[in-house]
């Protein structure tokens, strides 16, 4: 019975907490995000088996669908431009800036048809979510022992041409929120250059008018993403690849400071 009396007080801390307290709501926000991401994942299993069997792609298709709703109950929006160079047939390489396991969101916005991702090895031990990223076909590399990691593209280069795929990369290689772009690995370009298909820059505005880790703030906001036009790799050469990474990062860090500039005169700065 004393369980039953404390409830209606625990009701009423809730909301204060949540218009009062801004630690409170990073922290409630960041749980429910993660919480609710693995219980689409359970969701997602079955039917990904139902659907194809076991690992396969499209089932990156089922998972798109059941995650853009999520953006909503954090009060995030994304305002896209550049749709019209995601429409290039065939296999190509995506590259983008990566902030925050916020990206997700912003990744399954606008992910095209036959696209997964390459991602840290240790993705797959994450529960749910790990389950679900091998079913939808995530490449995995182990980033501590590079020679893996370079068989693992190689064997990639060859999956995309062979299968018509597409892979989304993120070239800084770990999640990075100091203003500017982290140098870029070479991993990404090796192959596309390997596998002679055009790589596409997509920039994801800053995310600091709205979160900030270190801060613990974590308000509504609008994430810009800019598709850039493709970078062709057809007869370019690993000879290429330094001039190829430098002409792609000018590009990248050139239109994330643009957007993001923009972004946070709409957004506002967080306050701390």
């Amino acid at each position: 019975m004393d369980v039953l009396w404390m409830a209606p007080p625990l009701l009423l801390l809730f909301p204060l907490l949540m218009l009062t307290s801004s630690t409170f709501v990073f922290y409630f926000k960041k749980f429910f995000y993660v919480a609710w991401m693995m219980v689409l994942a359970l969701l997602a299993i079955p039917l990904c088996f139902l659907k194809s069997g076991g690992r396969d792609v499209e089932n990156m298709r089922l998972i798109r669908s059941l995650v853009r709703h999520v953006k909503y109950f954090l009060g995030l929006r994304f305002d896209v431009s550049g749709w019209e160079h995601l429409q290039t047939e065939g296999p190509y390489v995506i590259i983008s800036n990566h902030q925050s396991s916020l990206d997700v969101l912003g990744l399954m916005e606008i992910l095209p048809d036959r696209c997964t991702m390459i991602a840290k090895k240790e993705l797959i031990y994450a529960g749910t979510v790990g389950l679900i990223c091998w079913l939808g076909g995530i490449v995995f590399i182990n980033r501590k022992k590079p020679n893996d990691a370079k068989s693992v593209m190689i064997d990639a280069s060859k999956t995309m041409l062979d299968d018509k795929i597409r892979l989304w990369v993120f070239p800084e290689g770990t999640r990075n929120q100091t203003g500017n772009l982290l140098p870029f690995k070479k991993g990404a370009f090796h192959l596309a250059v390997q596998a002679q298909v055009p790589i596409i820059p997509i920039v994801f505005s800053s995310y600091s008018g709205f979160y900030l880790r270190k801060q613990k703030q974590f308000n509504s906001g609008t994430i810009r993403i800019k598709i850039l036009p493709k970078i062709e790799t057809k007869g370019l050469t690993s000879d290429d690849i330094p001039s190829l990474i430098d002409n792609s990062f000018d590009l990248m860090n050139s239109s994330f400071h643009s957007i993001s500039n923009a972004v946070l005169h709409s957004n506002g700065p967080c306050k701390h």
